[in-house]
Formats: C-alpha cells, sequence, structure tokens
C-alpha cells in the first residue's frame, strides 16, 4: 500500500493523453469563445458598455 501511495504522489506531470485532452478541451472553449464574442447581440452589448464608459 505504501509502494503505491508513493507511486500516485510522484506523478508530478500530465502524460500524452491527458495533454490531449487538455488541448483539445482548450481549444473547443476557444471556439466557442469566438463564437459568442462575435455574436451581434453581445458586440452590441460591449459597444454599449465601452460607450458608457467613455462618456
Amino acid at each position: 500500500m505504501r509502494k503505491m501511495l508513493a507511486r500516485l504522489r510522484g506523478d508530478a506531470g500530465m502524460n500524452t493523453a491527458e495533454y490531449a485532452v487538455g488541448t483539445l478541451a482548450a481549444v473547443a472553449f476557444g471556439g466557442i469563445l469566438l463564437k459568442v464574442l462575435t455574436s451581434d447581440s453581445v458586440q452590441s452589448a460591449l459597444a454599449a458598455v465601452i460607450d458608457r464608459a467613455l462618456k
């Protein structure tokens, strides 16, 4: 049991599969964020906030 716990604690990095899943999740999140931020309603809301801040 101690050997198993020591082995699990010693795993400090991610392996290749975890990097692949993390990269895929980051790309998917970036795509969704890009789609949301380029939508007409979000752009007009951001423009209104900026207009109010500059006045």
